[in-house]
C-alpha cells in the first residue's frame, strides 16, 4: 500500500442534470412504495431543454394515476429550484412511458411455495468504509459533498442571490503515511445569475467560494491560491438540463465512494429494494462501516455477487487492505450469521420497503446520517455483535 500520494474525488449538486434525473426516478420509487411497500419499480429519467421523459416498468397492488406521477415529477424539479427559461418545473414538457413489469422477470424474483424471493438481477456489488472521516468515508469525497451541500444551503436559504442549481466540485488531497493532511487543488464550477457576468462579478463569486472552502475544510488545509479553480472555463449562466442532458444512473461514482473503492457498475436510483444493485450495495456498505467502527480494520472493501432469481449470494469477499486486526476469512464466516444476505433478508433487516430514497439521490448514498427511517444502512448497530464475535 502506498503511504504518500495525491487522490481526487468529485461531486455534483442536486441541480446537475444527471442528479435531477436521479431525484425524479427516486421520487417515483417513493411514490409507489408509499402506496404499496411491495411495489416493483425500475424508473429511468431523461431531462433536457424544457423536457422530462420517464420510462421503465412498475408493478403495484395500489394504482398510481398519471396525474400523481406528473405532480411528483414537477414538485421534485421545483424543490431543486429550476424556474429558468430553458428548464422550468411549471412548463417543461412531460412524457410518461412507464409500463407493467415483465412477467418473465417477476416469476424469477417473486417468492413461491418452493422458493425464496430471488435477486432481481445478476451482478456484483461493493461496500466500503475507512476511518479517514467521522462518517467512515474517503476524505476526498466527503469534502467534495460538503462543499456543494453548503452552496445549496446558502442558495435555498437565500443567503446569497447569485447561485443557480447546477454545480460540480472536485477535491484533491495530499496523503502522508496514508492519512489526508491538506488539499493540493480545489475545483468548483457553479451556475450563476447574469448579475455575475462581469469581471467584478466573477471575482465576487471566487471570494464567496473561497470562504466556503475555509469553512468546510479543516484548518490549515487550504492550498495555494493558484491551485483554487472557480469556473475555470469562464461564465456559467446556462446550466442544468438546458445546458446538458441528464440521465438516471450516470453518477454512480459520486453516489458511492468517489473512486476510492471498486464499483459493480449498477446504478441505485429509480430501483425498488428487490433490485440487488441497490439493496446489496447498501448492505455491503452497512457491513463495511460496522467492521471499521468495531475496530476490526481501518479500511475494508466487501464484494457480494448474485444471480437473477437466486436468493443466496454466490460469493462474499472481504478485503481489509492490510489494516485488519482479525482474519478476513473469519469475517466472511461471521457476517452471514449477523444478517441473512438474501434480497428479502436485506430488505427486512434494513427496513428498505419504505419511501426513503429521494434524499439519497443527491450528495451521496453513503456517509449520511441515519435518522428515523432514512439511511438505515448507515447505522452502527452491529458493532457490539462484531466485537463479541471476535472477543
Amino acid at each position: 500500500m502506498r503511504s504518500n500520494y495525491l487522490f481526487t474525488s468529485e461531486s455534483v449538486s442536486e441541480g446537475h442534470p444527471d442528479k435531477v434525473a436521479d431525484q425524479i426516478s427516486d421520487a417515483i420509487v417513493d411514490l409507489y412504495l408509499s402506496r404499496d411497500p411491495e411495489a416493483r419499480v425500475a424508473c429511468e429519467t431523461l431531462v433536457t431543454t424544457q423536457r422530462i421523459i420517464i420510462g421503465g416498468e412498475v408493478r403495484s397492488a395500489v394504482p398510481v394515476s398519471e396525474e400523481e406521477i406528473e405532480k411528483t415529477v414537477r414538485e421534485t424539479v421545483r424543490e431543486i429550484g429550476y424556474e429558468q427559461t430553458g428548464f422550468d418545473w411549471r412548463t417543461a414538457e412531460f412524457a410518461n412511458h412507464l409500463h407493467a413489469q415483465s412477467a418473465d422477470i417477476a416469476q424469477g424474483v417473486d417468492a413461491g411455495e418452493d422458493k425464496d424471493e430471488g435477486a432481481g438481477d445478476q451482478g456484483i456489488m461493493f461496500g466500503f468504509a475507512t476511518d479517514e472521516t467521522p462518517d467512515y468515508m474517503p476524505a476526498t469525497l466527503y469534502y467534495a459533498h460538503r462543499i456543494l451541500e453548503r452552496l445549496a444551503e446558502d442558495r435555498h436559504q437565500k443567503k446569497v442571490d447569485f447561485l443557480e442549481p447546477d454545480a460540480k466540485s472536485q477535491v484533491t488531497l495530499v496523503y502522508e503515511k496514508g492519512v489526508p493532511v491538506r488539499a493540493s487543488a480545489l475545483v468548483l464550477s457553479t451556475q450563476h445569475s447574469p448579475a455575475l457576468s462581469s469581471k467584478e462579478g466573477q471575482a465576487k463569486l471566487r471570494d464567496y467560494v473561497k470562504s466556503v472552502y475555509e469553512d468546510v475544510l479543516p484548518k490549515g488545509w487550504m492550498p495555494d491560491d493558484k491551485a483554487i479553480f472557480v469556473n475555470p472555463t469562464g461564465l456559467f449562466e446556462i446550466g442544468g438540463p438546458d445546458g446538458d442532458a441528464g440521465l438516471t444512473g450516470r453518477k454512480i461514482i459520486v453516489d458511492t465512494y468517489g473512486g476510492a473503492a471498486p464499483h459493480g457498475g449498477g446504478a441505485f436510483s429509480g430501483k425498488d429494494p428487490t433490485k440487488v444493485d441497490r439493496s446489496a450495495a447498501y448492505v455491503a456498505r452497512y457491513l463495511a462501516k460496522n467492521i471499521v467502527a468495531a475496530g476490526l480494520a481501518k479500511k475494508v472493501t466487501i464484494q457480494l455477487s448474485y444471480a437473477i432469481g437466486v436468493s443466496e449470494p454466490l460469493s462474499l469477499y472481504v478485503d481489509t487492505h492490510g489494516t485488519g486486526t482479525v482474519d478476513e476469512a473469519k469475517i466472511e464466516e461471521i457476517l452471514p450469521k449477523l444478517i441473512r444476505l438474501t434480497p428479502k433478508g436485506i430488505r427486512t433487516h434494513l427496513k428498505l420497503n419504505k419511501p426513503i430514497y429521494k434524499p439519497s439521490a443527491a450528495y451521496g448514498h453513503f456517509g449520511r446520517k441515519a435518522e428515523g427511517d432514512f439511511f438505515p444502512w448507515e447505522k452502527l448497530d452491529l458493532v457490539d455483535k462484531l466485537k463479541a464475535a471476535f472477543a
